[in-house]
């Protein structure tokens, strides 16, 4: 059975997602509901807005990261200024295909969305 285009964004976006919190050490099952609770949630936006599918896996992204400062911290934190207080890096573009990791103080692109795991293990 082949996945039409939507859920097939969904499923990817889920999966970067995933593969940046498997990196940090912090794919746990709460948080991994927490996952579950944004693809759900941005299932309904993209079927309401299908030219938004290339945007999804960076809403995702930024949903998961909102839930996890409310209930656990800041997440990702940025592994370039190890120096100073740590802080979040954040997704750009907020919305927009290509989403990145970014550290907004350095200022500079740490990883995309999905591949945090190249940083985090260096």
């Amino acid at each position: 059975m082949e996945l039409n285009p939507l859920e097939q964004a969904l499923h990817t976006a889920r999966a970067l997602v995933m593969a940046d919190l498997v990196a940090g050490d912090v794919a746990e099952a709460d948080i991994v509901s927490l996952v579950e609770d944004a693809v759900t949630h941005r299932r309904w936006w993209v079927e309401q807005w299908p030219e938004g599918a290339e945007f999804v896996a960076g809403l995702i992204a930024q949903d998961v990261q909102d839930a996890l400062l409310e209930r656990y911290g800041r997440w990702p934190l940025c592994p370039v200024c190890a120096e100073e207080e740590p802080h979040a890096l954040e997704v750009e573009p907020e919305l927009g295909p290509d989403p990145h990791w970014v550290c907004t103080k350095a200022p500079v692109a740490v990883a995309p969305v999905g591949a945090l795991g190249e940083v985090l293990r260096r």
